[in-house]
């Protein structure tokens, strides 16, 4: 097998393991994740919009 297909498989394998075993941290993690990934959208809409202003 492909060394990346292995990899690729087993991080599924653990995040699936992660969401059965701990659904209650892996929704945080994500909530976290989220809110990583809206804070850096939202700063970057302000840079763009003082370029523009």
């Amino acid at each position: 097998m492909n060394v990346k297909k292995v990899v690729t498989l087993a991080a599924v394998a653990l995040v699936l393991f992660l969401l059965i075993t701990e659904p209650d941290q892996s929704a945080e993690a994500v909530k976290t994740a989220l809110g990583w990934l809206r804070s850096g959208a939202e700063s970057i809409i302000t840079f763009v919009r003082s370029l523009f202003a």
